[in-house]
């Protein structure tokens, strides 16, 4: 009997749940994958791995996790990149035997609905190198084909759009990572000198370029940005909040095209209608 190969993103089924439940049954896409990479002992450098599209594996394997926990019933999304525990999750314990058998019942459902060409909200096929469902890809694609200086000059406009008055970039390769800065109003009584750094980049920046960079603004500034169109390892999230440290925003990929939508910055909403066929029944 030919042995099942079990898929790497297995692995992250258990500490999804698990993680979950320690954030109180609810939290952010960005946080549960954070608490889960720390609880595999997943190490910096391998979190820096990427597949075709640029995204970070490991970050690509979370995802997978969820897209079949959501299937599984074992969590559920109530809104915008934040995933929530089931009562499923709660009364039936998660073990890796119990997760294979959700991999399998998915992967069944996929195959009989190429045979009654019905359509099953799943990717052709289960690879980790399948460009990732839940990743903003055309604006991501459009920003990263941007040049150096362009890229910090749409960073730029964002910040403006943003609030941030007195932006500037510095057009600088010398200055220490730093990319440009302005001033954020808080109220007419406080405001916070900001420096930032752009990264059109693939893969995930790491705990020592949050490091260098704040190294880069010592004196100079209140607060920092690191912009990215890529991620941030959990060792750098961490960094940018150390404790007695000046801190550091971090905006990635994900977030970066958050933006964008919120402020109608080079793209535009499109209304979409879908059929919906209880409506008909009555008439049939």
């Amino acid at each position: 009997m030919k042995k099942e190969i079990r898929p790497q993103f297995l692995k992250f089924f258990v500490p999804i749940v698990e993680s979950l439940k320690d954030l109180g049954g609810s939290g952010t896409a960005s946080e549960v994958i954070d608490l889960a990479i720390d609880k595999l002992g997943i190490s910096e450098k391998e979190q820096q791995e990427t597949i075709k599209n640029g995204e970070s594996r490991v970050r690509n394997q979370a995802q997978w996790a969820r897209l079949y926990l959501a299937k599984g019933g074992y969590i559920s999304a109530t809104g915008r990149g934040i995933w929530t525990l089931t009562k499923k999750s709660l009364e039936e314990p998660l073990t890796e035997d119990k997760a294979m058998a959700i991999i399998r019942e998915q992967r069944k459902i996929y195959r009989l609905s190429k045979q009654t060409s019905k359509k099953v909200k799943l990717p052709k096929e289960d690879v980790e190198d399948q460009p990732n469902l839940f990743h903003e890809e055309g604006l991501l694609s459009v920003l990263l084909g941007l040049p150096p200086d362009g890229f910090e000059r749409i960073c730029q406009r964002l910040l403006r759009e943003a609030g941030f008055q007195e932006v500037k970039v510095t057009g600088k390769s010398s200055d220490g990572g730093i990319d440009g800065y302005g001033i954020l109003e808080v109220n007419p009584f406080v405001s916070f000198n900001v420096l930032f750094q752009s990264k059109r980049y693939k893969g995930a920046v790491s705990a020592s370029q949050v490091r260098d960079f704040r190294g880069a603004m010592q004196g100079r500034a209140d607060k920092g940005i690191i912009i990215t169109t890529g991620s941030f390892t959990s060792d750098a999230k961490k960094e940018a909040r150390r404790d007695g440290a000046p801190p550091i925003e971090l905006v990635d990929g994900e977030k970066l095209v958050e933006m964008f939508e919120r402020l109608n910055l080079g793209v535009t909403p499109k209304t979409v209608y879908q059929v919906n066929d209880e409506f008909f029944e009555e008439f049939m």
